[in-house]
């Protein structure tokens, strides 16, 4: 028996109905469809309008979506890893409370929150709970409802970013499938960059920060564009070359959908064609831990057992890594 993997085994996916335009946007800030569209590469975003609903409620529709396609009682998953920076509540955790609203009785579950690298740390993590070999099925899932932390008075973040959830089961293999290596780094001093501030422990909730407009998200544009140019092309450089790897080897690189431009040099420094890029941030825009597995989801029927893939990110804090994956199932069966 050769040495335990966890290899994905099913996606799902999941985002709202309503659509925000860039014409949309238009009329409630100064810019326009072709500066977003030229700057970002993104064309609409969803957004998650109803009342009371949350990050939880779209991180089940798309685990339902797995459990629907394996044929699976949710009283078999192990556990449950959430990747989110927008959770339902500070606490309990939102994995608690989506294991709660799937009926996932015997799985056990925690928040983990790296912003938009939150679905890389999250599989590197629930892959260590498969090759273990105490679990055997773990659920991971990357949500946020980010239209819940953004000001949409702000241009610099509004046209930005949009919500969705996506997920993935890992279960247990010994041929050569699975999640092979992940690189996986951080840097807190970005912190002045990309944060919110206010909310936490450091600067709790007041009259005056809400007054003050400090539980948006904020950024400072371009130099999270450089960090991120650099970080997440050459930690994706860096992957290849400590595995051997070549661009022609690669079947499918799975960028974080930030930016257009980040994600063409990313390509470049991999040396990867246009075609072989998985892109759909025209359609969702920034879903920050949800866009990795919502291009899965988009993808799983072109997607092969055994094809090489890349999975590159770069977050606020700052964080990012990159990780390879030798895919498990022909995504037409």
């Amino acid at each position: 028996m050769g040495k335990l993997k966890a290899a994905i085994t099913s996606v799902g996916g999941y985002v709202p109905e309503t659509k925000l335009t860039n014409f949309d946007l238009e009329k409630m800030v100064d810019t326009n469809d072709e500066w977003i569209r030229t700057r970002t590469g993104i064309e609409e975003r969803r957004i998650l309008k109803e009342p009371g609903k949350g990050s939880s409620d779209m991180a089940i529709m798309a685990i339902q979506e797995i459990l629907r396609k394996k044929n699976m009682d949710p009283s078999e998953i192990d556990c449950v890893v959430c990747a989110t920076v927008t959770p339902d509540m500070v606490f309990p955790a939102t994995a608690n409370i989506i294991c709660d609203k799937i009926g996932a009785t015997n799985a056990w579950g925690f928040d983990l929150s790296a912003a938009c690298s939150g679905f890389l740390y999250a599989l590197t993590t629930g892959a260590m709970y498969i090759e273990s070999g105490r679990y055997k099925k773990v659920i991971v899932v990357g949500v946020d409802k980010m239209s819940a932390i953004i000001d949409y008075t702000d241009r610099a973040t509004c046209i930005i970013f949009g919500d969705g959830a996506g997920a993935v089961l890992l279960e247990p293999s010994t041929d050569e499938n699975g999640i092979l290596d992940s690189i996986l780094k951080s840097d807190g001093s970005g912190r002045q960059y990309l944060h919110m501030k206010a909310g936490g422990s450091v600067k709790p909730a007041t009259i005056e920060t809400v007054m003050a407009k400090e539980h948006y998200a904020f950024q400072d544009g371009q130099p999270v564009f450089k960090f991120a140019v650099k970080g997440m092309a050459d930690v994706s450089a860096e992957l290849l070359e400590r595995n051997g790897l070549t661009g022609e080897e690669i079947a499918w690189l799975v960028p974080h959908q930030a930016n257009l431009r980040i994600i063409d040099a990313t390509a470049n420094r991999m040396g990867l064609p246009r075609e072989k890029v998985m892109i759909n941030i025209q359609k969702y825009g920034n879903t920050t831990a949800a866009t990795i597995p919502l291009c899965l989801w988009d993808w799983e029927k072109q997607l092969k057992k055994g094809d090489n893939i890349v999975l590159a990110a770069f977050g606020g804090g700052f964080t990012w890594g990159a990780t390879w994956v030798k895919w498990g199932y022909d995504g037409e069966a």
